[in-house]
Parts: structure tokens; sequence; C-alpha cells
């Protein structure tokens, strides 16, 4: 109100998108145009910036000195990593410009207010600890006690009538509020549940979609409040009848190249005084469809024993169902192998994982994997090295959840390096079925040949090599690949390698837990587990030895070397199906 009555004459704002982000029902745009001064400091060029002034670009936070709190109060302080890539900003520069230093260096203000406030005698001291040790001493927060509200707890939950359908706005899992739309990475992973990439969707139950005859695809409108956006339907298992639910930070139209115009903008019908959760929704079906890309459906293997799951008491009544269920025997031609040193093995524990796709993306980082957008994903070409599949057990209006990462096995007897005419698969003699790139001709028998279908091929140039900031992103350590040559997962063999040359410097073997994968270094459960597997006390050896652990689709006698811990679930007995 004090913007639209031009109260407001100078308005200065840091790294939000208002004009993106505001409840439709406050005209926030309209407002910022009565402001006669209005400075937006900002990462990019988004929808708030080009309605301001004055654009100021931000400093990335791995560029500039800064100080921040921990959830306890602990003060650490904030070292660059690199110098800016751009003529950038950072926050406290700006600041310090409008109180009129305008050449102020983030370093110089950040060490001058620690200066000004430390109590100690000896600052160049303090200073130089407090860089080095990572936060300054002196700094928590007292602790205070706090109980819940009984009344608050006790607050029944708003009742819906039967024939209202409920709408309901999250925050994207991938995108947040529509900050990272433009990172391709995280619109190219596919969403834990709906395994939907490239968009957003109104889902909801399948009683529902069946009671309103519409199906994945569906393209409707959502009326609220005089406001509407047209959807495509996605109908998930397990939703909440009589809702509907969509996520926030698509349909951006100044967002990069990568995220403009990308799914439907949910901020356009979310008011104000109910920004989470309504009832009052209208859909009209327009007749038309939109396609979706959604990848669970893409490598099938559904049909097969690939989750073996239990609950902690069967497994104490019959600690070997694992084994009964999935053991097979392995038969071969030929010889088995004799590994003399090092034979790496992983194994993947299905009751700690998550579906969190930390690892999808710490393997896309580390091992310089592209993007190939909307169109080829629709056409299976997504070029993951490591994928989540997940399933639903049971009733489909209240199912069981399984999640299982598949990556290359491994395999010892690898059916893609038989099929391969140019020997660009080979085996390694520390068991890594490894990539000869520059001798790969594109075949793709090796790709057809495999039962678990995590080799990918560049059917395209997908790979950006002429942008300078993108070529900074890549790992130097692993091979960049191009049209026409396939890749898969490498076990990171370039972290095996630095591992080896580590050791050979100090005359030791490799120390069992020194190789971390990518994906197993950022799990936050602690699901992969990788090693040497001829160390009898090396953990993955150990976990092989469970008695549930089994190998997916064992009973193809590949001998795949990532093996997969059974899921056991710990039902509470006393809790009913009711509750």
């Amino acid at each position: 109100e004090d913007m639209q009555s031009g109260a407001v004459k100078s308005l200065i704002i840091f790294d939000g998108n208002p004009v993106y982000t505001a409840p439709a029902d406050i005209p926030f745009n309209e407002a910022l145009k009565q402001t006669p001064f209005s400075v937006y400091v900002g990462a990019s060029l988004d929808e708030t910036a080009v309605e301001t002034l004055w654009y100021i670009p931000r400093s990335h936070y791995l560029e500039t000195w800064g100080d921040v709190r921990a959830f306890d109060g602990v003060v650490t302080i904030m070292q660059p990593m690199i110098e800016p890539l751009y003529q950038s900003k950072s926050e406290y520069e700006v600041m310090a410009a409008l109180l009129g230093e305008p050449d102020a260096a983030g370093h110089d203000i950040v060490k001058g207010y620690w200066q000004a406030h430390a109590q100690t005698d000896d600052f160049d001291k303090f200073w130089r600890v407090a860089l080095n040790q990572g936060y300054l001493d002196g700094t928590q927060s007292p602790e205070k006690a706090v109980t819940a509200s009984a009344a608050a707890v006790a607050k029944p939950f708003n009742n819906i009538a039967s024939e209202e359908i409920e709408i309901v706005f999250r925050p994207s899992p991938s995108l947040w509020d529509g900050r990272f739309a433009n990172n391709g990475w995280l619109q190219e992973v596919p969403n834990a549940i709906t395994k939907l990439t490239w968009d957003n969707a109104a889902m909801m139950a399948p009683a529902l979609a069946e009671r309103l005859n519409l199906s994945d695809g569906d393209l409707i409108v959502l009326n609220y409040f005089d406001r509407s956006v047209e959807a495509p339907v996605l109908v998930l298992p397990g939703h909440a009848d009589n809702s509907v639910t969509v996520h926030l930070g698509y349909g951006r139209h100044v967002a990069g190249n990568v995220g403009r115009d990308v799914g439907f903008n949910a901020y356009a019908i979310r008011m104000s005084h109910k920004p989470w959760q309504d009832t009052g929704v209208i859909f009209t079906y327009t007749g038309k469809t939109y396609p979706l890309a959604r990848t669970q459906d893409h490598h099938l293997m559904e049909g097969r024993h690939l989750v073996v799951s239990g609950t902690l008491e069967e497994f104490k009544k019959h600690p070997e169902f694992v084994k009964e269920e999935t053991e097979y025997e392995k038969i071969s031609l030929y010889p088995e192998f004799a590994y003399r040193g090092n034979a790496w093995g992983m194994t993947v524990d299905l009751s700690a994982c998550i579906g969190c796709n930390a690892c999808v993306i710490a393997c896309q980082a580390e091992n310089n994997i592209p993007i190939v957008g909307k169109e080829e994903v629709m056409r299976s070409r997504e070029m993951h090295w490591m994928r989540i599949d997940r399933y639903f057990i049971g009733d489909m209006d209240n199912p069981d959840v399984v999640y299982q990462p598949v990556m290359c096995q491994q395999c010892e007897g690898a059916p893609c390096e038989v099929v391969c005419p140019a020997a660009a698969t080979v085996h390694s003699r520390e068991g890594l079925n490894d990539m000869v790139y520059n001798r790969c001709i594109g075949t793709r028998y090796c790709e057809n040949n495999c039962p678990y279908k995590v080799r990918h091929f560049n059917f395209f140039q997908y790979v950006d090599v002429d942008t300078p900031s993108l070529q900074l992103m890549r790992n130097p350590n692993v091979t960049v690949r191009s049209r026409g040559v396939m890749e898969k997962c490498t076990y990171c063999v370039q972290r095996i390698n630095a591992a080896r040359i580590r050791s050979k410097k100090e005359n030791r073997p490799i120390r069992d837990g020194e190789v971390k994968t990518a994906c197993q270094a950022v799990c936050p459960t602690d699901a992969i587990v990788f090693g040497n597997i001829k160390d009898e006390q090396s953990q993955v050896a150990q976990l092989k030895a469970s008695p549930l652990n089994y190998e997916l689709l064992g009973e193809l006698n590949v001998q795949p070397r990532t093996t997969y811990l059974a899921r056991l679930k710990n039902p509470n007995p006393h809790l009913t199906e009711e509750v």
C-alpha cells in the first residue's frame, strides 16, 4: 500500500524475486512501478530485475567474504573459494556503498566489523585462529528451555467437506521457489515420486482422476478465486483423495536459457490469505493433452524379482529368506579370474535409501554428465549414469513406496563386453568394467545387451564445449565425451586412481574407506558402501557377507559387483492400518 501510494521513494531488493513469487492478489509489480528509485541486487536477471530501475549483479557466496551464524548461534567467517568470474558486488559491498564507502572490499568490511566487536587484546591472532578453524570462539547462543503448547498440538485440522476439492501449494523439491529454475541438472533430475522432469503438474489421486475421467497428460484449467492457470494432470498413487498438489517454481519467463517457460506458474493462483492450502478449486478439462517427460518406464525391469523386502520380525524368524528367494547356481564355461590386488565392489542398502536424488546429482557433477533437454528425455535418452527406480507396492490408494538406485553393476561376466566389436568396453585387473572412449564406434551393441539398462549413448553433441563458465565447472580428471560415444558408471575410477597414487607415494596399501565414490560421499543415510571386497575386514566385504545381501537379476548369472541389502521394515504392531 505504501508503494502504491507513493510513500516509498527508494526500494532496494536483495536477491528475492517478489514480482514472480508474490501472491496473485498482491499487485507487487504495479506497486513497484510507482516507486521512483528501485534497485535489485541478485545473482541473475529475473522477473524482478527487469522491472527495477537499476540491477546490480550479486557475487556468488563462494566468490566473496562474509559471516553467518549457524542454528546454535556460532559465527563462521565465509572465505571466497575463487575470484569473481564476472563484475559483481556482494551484499556487504552494496550496503557499504549506500553508506558512503563505494570502494570498500568485502574482506575489509567483514574484518573491520569483527575488529570493532571482538573482545580481545590481540585481534590479529583472533582473526588468524578464526580463519584457520572456521568459526569464532564464544559466539554460541545460550540455550533456552521451551515447551510445546498443548493447545496448539491439540488443535484439529480443518475438516474438508467430501464434495470439496483441496489445492495444496508446495515448493518444488528441485527448483524450490523458482530460484534454481536455470539449473539444468535440477530440471532434468527426475522427481523422486513422480519421476517427472522438465515440468510440474497437477498431481491427484487415482480415485479422484477416475471420478473426473482424467488421465496422465490431460490438460486442465485450475480455477481458484477468479484466477486460472492451465496444468497437465499427473495421477499419483498414494496422493490424498479430493486434493490436488501443484509445485511452485516453474513457469518463469525471465530465467535464462534453461529455465525460461518451463512448466506452469502456480503462483498465478496462489492467494495471500491461504498461501499453502485451501478448498474451492475447480477443474475444467480443455480437451487437450500435454506431453510429460517421465523416466520410470524408460528402462523397464518390472515383473521380475527386483526389490527383496520383509519385516524385522520375519528376518529374526527366518534369516535366510533373502538367499532362498534370490540365490542361483553360478555356472560358467570359463575359469574364475584370480585377483591378486584390489577387487572393487559396492553395496546399496534398500532399507536406508530415501530416494533423495543426491547421488544422481553428485554423479552428474563428478563425471561431467550432460543434460539433454525435455525432448530427448521423452526419447529415453537421458544421460544419468545412475537412476533411482521407484516402485509402488500394494493398494494404489495407499501404497508402500520403494526406491532402488541402479548404476552399472560392474559384472564379472559382463554381457556388454563380449558383443563390442571394437573392444571399447573391457575388464580391468581390479574388476572394473572400463570404457575406452576413443575406441568406441557407437554400435550400441553393449547398450542392447545390458540387462540393467545403465549404458547411455551420446546421440548428439550434448556437451557445451564453448561456454567459458561451463568449462570451469567440469572435473578435469574425467574425460568429456562427444557425439557417438557410449558412457556409463565407472565406480569413479578417477578417485580410485588418486588413492592408488597417494598410497604408492606412502608405500602402503589403499585403506578401507579411503576411496569414496561421488554417490557414496553425498548419501545422507550412508546407504551406499564401496571398497575392496578382497579385504575380508572391509566394510563392503562384511556387508556382502550379510544374509540380507543379494544380486539384482541374479538369475542371469552375470555376477554383478554391485549388490543390494534387502529392505527391512519394522512396523509397530500396536498401530492399526486405520491409524
